[in-house]
């Protein structure tokens, strides 16, 4: 049918173009045969007029010899056209052969480079049998692994490597929640996603039924990086699982619609794509390459009018909270910017965000003169973003900005080298001695002198390790009465206690 109505369409063309060239000439009178006629007429008038008794027999002769001399004239102009065979126009085989030249340029032009003559015909029944097919012939996840290709990234720092084996034989020895959740982060940013999916399988197991959406999507997440992008079956099992949870969480939809995508039916995945550039979170990630395939999509979907809605700007406050800023007191502006401040560390914390979103954390709690917490964000940005030198150098910039590379951050309080050089030779029994000890003296500093959110969390943690959990519920009750006034160290703190189930 293609064949058909290409083949018609391009003869309508042809025909429309020649048909001027090829009645040039044909059936236009020459010159030569008008006058002669004119001239006939003119003799037969003069016959006329003289048997009329309008004119004598000398002007009738003279009129007679005048006219028959201009006859002559024309008779001899027609004869000599009619031996030179001048019935065409001279251009016309010339541009009848520029015509023929341009089809058949058009045509080899689309043959050669441009089109797909021998592509067969595609209903849309035998589309929708071939993505069944490619989506029940995925490969599995030890497959697709294997398969993948080497991901190239920049050199890491060697301290930040050294952090992480330390991480490694730390979770190793005591496989805690949050060592593995730790564990699963850092791996991915240094692009081992076998180990980071391997220890997000880990921290799931440990979890059990408290195990969230968000939990098993970034175990998809991380297989689909370690597959080198394919969604393998395993992968969709734990998409499925982040949405049994909860059904609107927004990685497990996003990687929904890419699974429909790879698997050749933009038809589902345009519906979900949509609703999530509709819903957001607009901060996510994944927006961005949404926003940049959602028209494309909708067109291949049969939506061809569909207009996706304006992009939002970046959280943070409106119009109406400014003005509002503006009639409160100084003790209520504070308040309210603290309170962004929160909750951008929160979201931050739960959904990760851009370098440049990490130094306005940093230079927003300067400013509001929580410079220790500054500091210690300061610090997990220095290891979020080690592999990233660009991202590094932003949040870099932010906290020389806020002054918080000018003099050494203090040291929060652990084993120093010589510590851990020392507890390399003790034994079992003294080694838990030693970290005994350490525990009560953080518990005996912070009871007396307190501390920051990190160190309260640490010192619940270790409390529940070591199997004491009414002290280290009386020291969640003390952390949150001492941390009462810095929303960022008891979040920390009330996500250690939720960390070692105490809460």
């Amino acid at each position: 049918m293609f064949w058909i109505m290409v083949a018609g369409m391009v003869a309508v063309v042809a025909l429309a173009i020649a048909l001027p060239f090829l009645r040039a000439g044909k059936g236009t009178e020459p010159a030569a045969a008008y006058d002669l006629r004119v001239y006939r007429d003119q003799l037969r008038e003069v016959d006329r007029d003289r048997a009329r008794g309008v004119l004598n027999d000398d002007d009738a002769g003279r009129l007679r010899t005048e006219i028959g001399r201009k006859v002559l004239d024309a008779d001899r102009a027609l004869s000599a056209q009619a031996q030179r065979g001048a019935t065409r126009s001279p251009g016309t085989g010339a541009a009848l052969a520029v015509l023929a030249v341009l089809l058949a340029g058009g045509a080899g032009l689309y043959a050669l480079e441009l089109g797909a003559p021998r592509m067969p015909d595609a209903p849309l029944n035998a589309r929708l049998a071939g993505a069944e097919e490619t989506y029940q012939s995925r490969p599995a996840q030890a497959e697709a692994e294997a398969a993948a290709p080497a991901v190239e990234r920049p050199e890491p720092d060697a301290q930040y490597l050294q952090l992480v084996e330390s991480l490694r034989d730390a979770v190793g020895r005591n496989p805690d929640p949050q060592g593995l959740a730790l564990l699963a982060r850092h791996e991915g940013q240094l692009g081992n996603f076998t180990a980071a999916r391997e220890a997000q399988t880990r921290l799931i197991e440990a979890r059990g039924a408290a195990a969230t959406a968000d939990d098993h999507a970034r175990l998809a997440s991380l297989m689909i990086e370690a597959a080198g992008g394919i969604i393998t079956p395993e992968a969709e099992a734990e998409i499925l699982r982040a949405l049994q949870i909860d059904p609107r969480e927004p990685l497990a939809r996003f990687m929904q619609g890419l699974l429909f995508a790879q698997n050749g039916r933009p038809d589902r995945t345009f519906p979900v794509w949509a609703d999530l550039l509709a819903t957001g979170p607009q901060d996510a990630p994944f927006i961005e390459v949404i926003r940049g395939t959602i028209q494309d999509l909708a067109w291949l979907a049969g939506q061809p009018n569909y207009v996706p809605p304006m992009a939002q700007p970046a959280p943070g406050p409106d119009a109406e909270s400014m003005a509002a800023m503006e009639a409160m007191s100084p003790e209520e502006r504070q308040m309210m910017i603290g309170d962004m401040v929160t909750r951008l560390e929160s979201r931050l914390a739960q959904q990760g965000g851009t370098p440049e979103e990490w130094a306005r954390l940093i230079s927003a709690l300067v400013v509001i003169g929580n410079e220790a917490h500054a500091r210690e964000i300061w610090t997990e940005a220095q290891t979020r973003f080690a592999p990233n030198p660009e991202g590094l150098a932003v949040v870099t910039e932010a906290a020389h900005t806020a002054g918080l590379t000018d003099a050494a951050a203090p040291a929060l309080p652990g084993p120093t080298a010589e510590d851990m050089q020392a507890a390399a030779q003790l034994s079992a029994a003294e080694q838990g001695e030693m970290v005994a000890g350490m525990v009560r003296r953080l518990h005996d500093r912070l009871t007396t002198e307190g501390g920051t959110g990190e160190e309260w969390a640490r010192l619940v943690s270790a409390l529940v390790v070591q199997g004491d959990d009414a002290a280290a519920r009386d020291m969640l009750a003390r952390g949150r009465a001492e941390l009462a006034g810095d929303a960022g160290g008891l979040e920390m703190l009330n996500g250690a206690a939720r960390q070692a189930g105490i809460e």
